[in-house]
């Protein structure tokens, strides 16, 4: 097997850690809190960082009209599945294609990558502003339009008295380093490609 392919065998395999560790991790930190409310977000649900924090998270959203956390999303379907179809692809590549499929592997995520973190941000949008008229407690920015609560994509942000954080956690970096390896592997089989041609 050439060198080019083992590497691209690596990067098939990464990406799998996404089943095994969480995907991302939003923090809300507040004075009232002194251990900060946070989920973790994996590929397939939602978790607690602490006891009971998706409950308290949906218990004080409640109050300015925002929608609870869901048990489930559609996406927690498509994702996995989505990764598993991606994943038995690249596999077929790395036994049996050349260097050139390893870059098509390598646009492929990259693309469905880039919509997961778009789907992401819509979530965040509309459950962030698409807020209960009839919530117990209203409030407005200084322009008098109703004030969004909508956690960041990526970073931190004041979202009155908390600090959200949101982050990529340990199935995100097995994801990079997937694809990131794949590009490698594109790069090494066009090099000993050009070698041989020599």
């Amino acid at each position: 097997m050439k060198k080019s392919n083992i590497i691209m065998l690596i990067a098939v395999i990464l990406p799998l850690g996404l089943f095994l560790f969480p995907l991302w991790k939003i923090t809300l930190e507040a004075p009232q809190y002194p251990t900060p409310l946070g989920m973790y977000i994996h590929i397939n649900d939602f978790a607690d960082a602490n006891p009971h924090d998706i409950k308290n998270i949906n218990l004080m959203n409640h109050y300015v009209g925002m929608k609870y956390i869901p048990e489930a999303i559609p996406e927690f379907k498509i994702f996995p599945a989505g990764i598993l179809i991606t994943s038995l692809i690249g596999l077929i590549i790395a036994f049996k294609g050349n260097y050139k499929w390893f870059l098509y592997w390598f646009i492929l995520m990259v693309v469905l990558s880039g919509a997961g973190l778009y789907d992401f941000y819509l979530w965040e949008h509309d459950y962030g502003h698409n807020l209960d008229p009839k919530a117990i407690m209203k409030f407005t920015n200084p322009d008098g339009t109703q004030m969004g609560f909508q956690p960041p994509l990526f970073g931190s942000k004041n979202i009155l008295n908390f600090r959200a954080h949101s982050y990529p956690r340990l199935g995100a970096l097995f994801l990079g380093l997937g694809i990131a390896t794949s590009l490698i592997a594109y790069l090494v089989g066009r090099k000993n490609s050009k070698t041989t041609e020599q």
